[in-house]
């Protein structure tokens, strides 16, 4: 890769100012935080143990929630500071502010293989102002800076693209390399036959993704409530299935475009239709789905149906890559949940390296259980949507060039 590394930086003994991801899921019983899915805390260990290993300082910092440049508590990092000391066997610092004496008062303060972690920087509105200032008062706490945030590389903020103007050196973390190994170097040129699954609610979300994909994929599934746009611009009934009218113009051109380029694209055959998106609501299988014979009329899809099941499996026992970016269904609810499961589990077993996109795929691998039977998952949801587009990622475009 063209940008450094950590292991290209001394950092023994030295200040490491480490952007991190840690704005994990969290719920709130009897007002007690409780984290839901420590996935991101987990990934960053092995660049946080790395430094530990080589007795630098590492401060960590990261965004928690959306607390609008206001110091919201319910969003404050201290309980994640301590499930990482729990994590780590070390104790976690805690900083109350991201800049000026308290921060740097704790760190005059630090041992060698010490960790201190900030409080959340969207407290703070320079943050994602991305204000120079701010920048540059986070950049005086440490002496290198180290990205491990792929999750907010795509956001050109203070701690993400700022920074690195500040500071002589600044470099991926481990879990930032290994994302791009396989998000992007991996699916430059992939092992073929590329097989990528699609689902989510919205065409529009993934249109850059999808034109991206046509020019390496060998086949292409489409699942979710998007296949409902695509059904509609091909005059296929949708019944009362959530649709986006006023981009029927623009799947067909999806469609066409992947016809052009060779591309299979396959829409599902059939679904599984139910009168009311609520656990226990009456379901049943459509028919084959055609100009005739739609989705019924007050049903609507939430999953793809047991033939569509059979069909996409078929297609992933062939692939040799494999990416999937977005359940097939409303898989929360475990009676639509079939199709989704099913397709991770025909990934679990295929040979194919399997890279999932970030996203409600990751969740829905976990809660298959299959989540140790992939290749590789994605901890980053808008991040691997722009990369896979294309599109530079400002967190990333900002870190020191290796000569």
């Amino acid at each position: 890769m063209s940008k450094l590394s950590l292991r290209d930086l001394d950092v023994r003994g030295k200040r490491v100012l480490v952007r991190v991801d840690f704005n994990v899921p969290i719920e709130e019983p009897d007002r007690k935080i409780d984290i839901t899915d420590d996935t991101r805390i987990r990934e960053s260990l092995p660049t946080i143990n790395y430094l530990r290993e080589r007795d630098a300082k590492t401060i960590l910092m990261s965004h928690f929630g959306r607390p609008k440049g206001k110091r919201v508590e319910k969003y404050s990092l201290r309980p994640i500071g301590d499930h990482l000391h729990s994590l780590i066997n070390h104790p976690v610092i805690f900083s109350t502010d991201t800049i000026g004496a308290i921060p740097e008062g704790i760190i005059a303060h630090m041992n060698a293989a010490d960790v201190a972690l900030l409080e959340n920087l969207r407290f703070q509105p320079g943050e994602e102002a991305n204000d120079p200032k701010f920048a540059e008062a986070l950049a005086k706490l440490g002496d290198v800076y180290v990205n491990d945030a792929f999750g907010a590389a795509h956001r050109a903020h203070a701690s993400t693209a700022g920074i690195p103007k500040f500071v002589a050196h600044s470099a991926m973390g481990f879990l930032m390399e290994k994302e791009l190994k396989y998000l992007h170097e991996e699916l430059d040129e992939p092992v073929q036959p590329f097989v990528v699954i699609m689902g989510g609610a919205k065409v529009s979300d993934k249109i850059g993704v999808l034109k991206a994909l046509t020019e390496k994929a060998n086949t292409i599934l489409i699942g979710g409530a998007m296949a409902n746009t695509f059904f509609q611009a091909q005059g296929i009934p949708i019944g009362a299935s959530r649709v986006e009218g006023d981009k029927l113009d623009l799947a067909n051109d999806l469609v066409d475009l992947a016809r052009k380029r060779g591309v299979k694209f396959l829409l599902p055959v059939d679904v599984l239709e139910a009168q009311e998106i609520r656990a226990g609501a009456p379901v049943r299988n459509t028919s084959r789905l055609s100009r005739q014979h739609g989705i019924n009329n007050g049903w609507q899809a939430v999953d793809i149906g047991s033939a569509t099941i059979a069909l996409y499996r078929e297609e992933i026992a062939k692939a040799k890559t494999i990416l999937w970016n977005g359940p097939v269904g409303i898989f929360e609810i475990p009676d639509f949940a079939e199709g989704t499961i099913a397709i991770a589990e025909a990934l679990a077993q295929s040979s194919a390296t399997t890279i999932i996109g970030g996203g409600d795929s990751v969740t829905a691998v976990k809660q298959a259980g299959l989540a140790d039977k992939m290749t590789f998952i994605s901890t980053g949801g808008g991040a691997s949507l722009e990369l896979l587009e294309g599109r530079e990622l400002p967190g990333v475009a900002a870190l020191t060039e290796k000569t």
